[in-house]
């Protein structure tokens, strides 16, 4: 029997920089092929972002070796600058990132609706690779 129970994994990230810097990279394309992927097997060669609430972002992640890829993409619910963003993605799961400002320190916190395909340990560890990515394509530039 399918159950309808959502389970949410939380994965955070303390990133040495102030909240204005950490925002411009989180949301900026330029950025954001930079550091989107959780392994260096794996890139992001595009990335688009309307960042408004009803816009749209995709951003795509590929591996090197193009054996696979696919587009990370969905619809921004809220928007509130340095400190909140909402999303749904494509398959209809919710994601919310919050960005805590703690003098030139920010604590960026993703918390995702899983996903069934695949373990839980697998999701938490992905995304908190890619979060974790962000911090250092962040604190080197």
């Amino acid at each position: 029997m399918e159950t309808s129970t959502r389970t949410d994994i939380t994965v955070s990230a303390i990133v040495n920089a102030p909240v204005e810097k950490v925002w411009k990279f989180w949301t900026e394309p330029n950025h954001i092929i930079n550091w989107n992927a959780a392994s260096p097997d794996w890139h992001a060669p595009r990335a688009e972002n309307d960042l408004v609430p009803g816009g749209q972002f995709s951003c795509r992640m590929e591996a090197k070796d193009g054996s696979m890829g696919f587009d990370f993409a969905g619809v921004y619910d809220e928007v509130e600058q340095h400190s909140r963003i909402a999303y749904t993605l494509g398959d209809g799961r919710k994601v919310s990132v919050g960005f805590k400002e703690n003098g030139q320190e920010t604590e960026v916190t993703e918390t995702f609706e899983a996903e069934k395909q695949n373990t839980l340990e697998l999701q938490r560890n992905g995304w908190q690779a890619i979060l974790d990515n962000f911090k250092n394509y962040v604190e080197a530039n």
